[in-house]
């Protein structure tokens, strides 16, 4: 027991000291931001403020927010000696108990392919995917981070606070992600590192809002379409790069390229100090020393010993990662399993298709348990027979939609993702005249 508290001591120890040697060496350079209230502190000042309010005796704490105050609630804990676990503005405590020693740390998963899960964390496995963050995207000191996503989500909390109080990553806190914001946060530095989701970097391009001073450009969360990148490449000059990860794992892979790319599946090459190998059900399976330590409170095999055995079916080409689509997401039709990420790539060629999301749902017939839908964003007038010709002359007739729903946009859910499981969910309810939407 003494020496289960002893290995716990050390690493929550571990990253406070390592927070004070950052602030020791940066002193009175700029370290953090507050556009809405104005306020800025110094690295020494910021780590003034979180020794001069009492230490938290809470055994579990809950940075929360998008304000400074996050930052300082975590270094609080730190010093503390307190686990941390981050919560959304309006997220509620997970109920679990304390995690085993030596875990430090608890991330609340995405909930993109199942029901949301409690992942613990040790300090050297938050410290390795912070190290793997900045040396494969080129962190810098003089290009500051601007926040304009979650700070508690897994991405902002690895890419935006990790970096500050591990690596001196200097972070503006945007007041909100709208464009004319944006535009106005940019301001404040002469070069800038924007990580954002494809929602936001789609919004800020169509409303001509992304800063020119942005240095290095990231989006995660979400897949980056192709089409969004060269566009933004087109008018701005700016390449956003790819960056796929897990919250089980941090990062996974990233487009390093100075050009945009041209295949969505391509998601970039395996993150610096990370394995990548595929299973033989074709997942992707992750082992460095940022994956976590465990799921909490019930294990499972898809988390341990250092490997994440994730539910991404993927082909690992010339040194680069291509996703196929979900394990979860195959679509069983009579007896043989299609990914729909395979048919939506096939119809995002048509040049009449914005996006589209492809999903099964099931069958009247009997010898087919699943019919593959087709939900379809048209940038001009076009009909379900024109995309199915079309589909014929790339994919077998058994992998071509039968049912076929065009809709004005795809919506996102709370995470910016596109839920599969919400959708098929809407049109389904659609189908039973439960939700009204246009079915051309």
């Amino acid at each position: 027991m003494l020496g289960q508290k002893l290995a716990l001591g050390y690493q929550k120890a571990m990253l406070y000291e390592r927070w004070r040697k950052v602030a020791q060496e940066r002193g009175k350079d700029i370290a953090l931001r507050e556009l809405s209230s104005g306020r800025l502190w110094s690295f020494a000042e910021l780590a003034r403020d979180a020794e001069s309010s009492p230490n938290r005796l809470d055994t579990i704490v809950h940075p929360q927010g998008h304000t400074a105050e996050f930052v300082l609630t975590v270094l609080r804990a730190w010093q503390s000696r307190s686990i941390v676990c981050p919560l959304e503005r309006d997220q509620s405590p997970p109920t679990v108990p304390l995690p085993p020693p030596p875990c430090v740390h608890l991330k609340i998963t995405s909930a993109t392919t199942s029901a949301a899960r409690v992942v613990a964390f040790t300090a050297e496995q938050l410290a390795a995917d912070a190290v793997n963050i900045v040396a494969t995207m080129g962190l810098r000191p003089d290009w500051p981070n601007l926040g304009a996503i979650s700070l508690a989500h897994s991405y902002g909390f690895s890419n935006l606070v990790l970096p500050l109080l591990l690596h001196g990553i200097p972070l503006i806190i945007a007041p909100s992600p709208l464009p004319e914001a944006i535009r106005r946060a940019a301001e404040v530095e002469p070069a800038l590192t924007l990580p954002a989701v494809p929602a936001l970097w789609r919004a800020w391009h169509e409303a001509g809002a992304i800063p020119r001073n942005i240095r290095l450009a990231i989006s995660a969360g979400a897949p980056l379409p192709a089409n969004l990148e060269q566009a933004v490449f087109q008018t701005s000059g700016i390449k956003i790069h790819n960056f796929y990860g897990s919250s089980e794992c941090g990062g996974i892979a990233f487009d390093a390229g100075n050009t945009p790319r041209t295949d969505d599946a391509c998601v970039g090459a395996p993150m610096r100090n990370v394995e990548l190998t595929v299973n033989e059900e074709g997942c992707l399976e992750v082992r460095s020393r940022a994956v976590g330590e465990t799921y909490w409170p019930e294990a499972a095999p898809t988390l341990a010993a250092g490997c994440f055995q994730t539910s991404d079916l993927a082909e690992l080409k010339h040194g680069l990662v291509h996703l196929r689509g979900r394990l979860s997401d195959q679509i069983n039709v009579a007896g043989r399993k299609v990914s729909p990420a395979h048919i939506e790539g096939a119809l995002l060629l048509h040049k009449s298709v914005g996006e589209c999301l492809v999903f099964g749902v099931p069958s009247s017939d009997a010898d087919r348990s699943e019919n593959i839908v087709a939900c379809v964003v048209a940038n001009e007038p076009v009909t379900s027979e024109d995309l199915k010709q079309s589909l014929l002359t790339r994919l077998p007739a058994w992998q071509v939609p039968r049912e076929w729903w065009f809709v004005p946009a795809l919506s996102l859910n709370p995470r910016g993702k596109i839920s599969r499981v919400e959708w098929r969910k809407k049109f389904i309810e659609h189908r039973r005249g439960d939700a009204p939407c246009p079915l051309i």
